[in-house]
């Protein structure tokens, strides 16, 4: 495992040196710390009248980002969470440790990364503090993990990427003999719109494998994104444990500090055979979304919104949220 470590950091060095670097007399080496925060308080609602309230910091990254030269770069975060398990209130994770090489339209990373799968979906919704995009919500893949991953960009329009990862995210480096490849393909076919196919594989007797499409145009405005995502055996437990659904969310920049948002998410899952209903049916349902964000300084967004979760097993209540939430960065 620590040979393998080591060869993820040592992969971008070695492949660097295929490639000529533009040096800069001007260029200094310099670095800062990143510090992102996301608060929130709310209310929910269930059928018949019950309630709960919360305040909750779901997230805190911090951590530090530097530039050796215009073509090296390293970044390390710590993720401070609810580990939602146990007695532990808050637990500290490695989110990313990982130096990156780029040059002439080719990148490499290597060590804790940021995963690709979802990444330009994410980006697009762009309110990851209000909430996770589809694919990280629903647990299709974690949005970091142990590995290297390799971009090139063949033309202003298309451009690809092929990663390596454990499969198991951040929060468990190695508890497996499996690792995650998977291949991406992101087109812009037209100014302001971008369309994106990833897929991969992981597993021996039960594979288990993914599939995402996304597309999304982005004017100077009005932001729209469309994904499709199906994951076939779901954990690699069960032959036929099957996921997928859709989303679709908008954002509209109305005035220069306040943008109102919406989306929806539907979440299914497969009928293993010899069962009568999908084998995911209590957490299967359909999510809706919408409210404002008000930015009033750089480096701090309110975002009050709405949502609904509606179960598609009829005998579980559906529930309607009130949040507030908050993103801090400095």
């Amino acid at each position: 495992m620590k040979k393998t470590i080591l060869l993820l950091f040592l992969i971008p060095g070695i492949i660097s040196t295929v490639f000529s670097q533009d040096s800069s007399d001007d260029f200094k080496p310099n670095g800062k710390p990143v510090a992102l925060i996301f608060t929130n308080f709310n209310t929910a609602f269930k059928d018949g009248g019950e309630t709960k309230k919360s305040f909750q910091i779901t997230r805190a990254y911090l951590g530090y980002e530097y530039n050796f030269t215009p073509q090296w770069y390293a970044k390390i975060v710590m993720d401070v969470g609810d580990p939602k398990v146990g007695a532990f209130q808050r637990v500290a994770y490695l989110k990313n440790a990982y130096i990156q090489y780029k040059n002439k339209g080719f990148k490499v990373s290597g060590g804790m990364i940021s995963t690709t799968q979802f990444k330009v979906s994410e980006k697009t919704w762009g309110l990851r503090y209000i909430e996770k995009s589809y694919q990280d919500a629903y647990k299709f893949n974690s949005s970091a993990d142990l590995g290297i991953n390799i971009e090139y960009k063949f033309a202003d329009f298309i451009s690809a990427d092929f990663s390596v990862i454990n499969g198991e995210g951040y929060k468990v480096l190695q508890n497996d003999n499996y690792v995650r490849p998977g291949v991406g393909v992101t087109v812009t076919p037209v100014k302001n719109v971008v369309a994106r196919v990833f897929v991969d594989n992981m597993g021996d007797t039960i594979k288990q494998q993914s599939l995402a499409t996304f597309l999304g145009y982005k004017g100077e405005k009005l932001v729209v994104g469309g994904e499709y995502n199906y994951q076939k055996n779901f954990g690699m437990d069960v032959e036929g444990r099957d996921v997928y659904g859709t989303s679709f969310y908008a954002t509209y920049q109305a005035f220069d500090k306040f943008m109102f948002f919406a989306r929806f998410d539907d979440l299914k899952s497969k009928t293993v055979e010899g069962e009568q209903n999908p084998w995911n049916y209590n957490n299967d349902g359909q999510l809706i979304m919408a409210g404002f964000e008000y930015a009033p300084i750089k480096g701090v967004k309110i975002a009050p919104n709405y949502r609904f979760w509606g179960p598609a097993d009829s005998s579980i209540p559906s529930t309607s949220y009130v949040y507030f939430n908050v993103e801090l960065k400095f």
